[in-house]
């Protein structure tokens, strides 16, 4: 429970860099990696993000390649049924399972490098901004933003309560499980059961406990929130103008350029 997306967020360098700044680069990234028509320009920014985050950001090699393999099965998995079953023009691969013949065209696998690319420049965007910026900052953001006060409370609050909840179900689930809770399959069913049902009450009396106490401590529907108000420098300008610059250049040279 201690190595949580915010621990190293808090340990990065990059914290103490500005947050609008941060975000512009990871929704410049997200809105040109989506709109690109050619997989270039989303690997290249696949690429630039990664080498921030891991070696800017000082964030785990091991753990960042663990990160991105979790929903890369899941984008692997969609690849493989786009290069068979769509597409046109030139055969590249084809062979008999089971009776059925499957082929690979060249426009069906320039579709899936396509849409891999996309997704995984997406993740490295994403994972820039979880592995840099606190979450805590990130609400301020938010706020300063003009987003709804209550929605941004909710979501922290819920943010703040999913690792209370976690911290507590796996405290139970430990316990059932030296009582040999889950020793057979009509075990563990009963003890799933007895888990969910001991949680949502632990969570009911949470939600009272916090009710009480925030009431205590003369709350009026407003939370304050922790904000930094941190300088842009020249350095920083001049290095994000230069990917914007470089990524937008590939976009538009690479738009019409097939790699199959």
């Amino acid at each position: 429970m201690t190595n949580i997306l915010d621990d190293y967020a808090l340990m990065s360098p990059l914290r103490h860099r500005n947050n609008w700044l941060k975000l512009a680069v990871v929704l410049f990234g997200l809105l040109v990696g989506v709109s690109s028509t050619s997989p270039i320009a989303p690997f290249f920014i696949a690429l630039c993000m990664s080498f921030t985050t891991v070696a800017l950001g000082k964030a785990p090699l091991k753990l960042y390649l663990k990160l991105l393999l979790a929903p890369l099965g899941f984008a692997f998995t969609g690849v493989i049924i786009i290069a068979f079953f769509s597409g046109s023009g030139q055969e590249l691969l084809s062979f008999k399972l089971i009776g059925y013949l499957f082929s690979i065209k060249a426009d069906g696998l320039e579709l899936a490098l396509l849409v891999l690319s996309r997704t995984i420049s997406g993740m490295c965007c994403l994972y820039l901004l979880a592995l840099t910026t606190p979450m805590i900052e990130l609400f301020a953001v938010l706020k300063a933003s003009r987003l709804p006060a209550s929605f941004i409370e909710l979501s922290m609050l819920i943010y703040r309560y999913i690792f209370v909840f976690m911290d507590m179900a796996l405290c139970i689930k430990y316990a059932q499980t030296v009582r040999l809770g889950y020793s057979n399959f009509r075990r563990s069913i009963y003890s799933m059961g007895m888990l969910g049902s001991t949680l949502f009450i632990r969570s009911w009396e949470q939600g009272d406990k916090l009710f009480l106490a925030m009431n205590s401590r003369c709350y009026d529907g407003k939370m304050t929130f922790f904000e930094v108000h941190r300088p842009v420098s020249a350095t920083e300008l001049l290095l994000t103008s230069t990917y914007f610059l470089s990524t937008l250049a590939l976009f538009y040279f690479t738009k019409n350029i097939s790699i199959i």
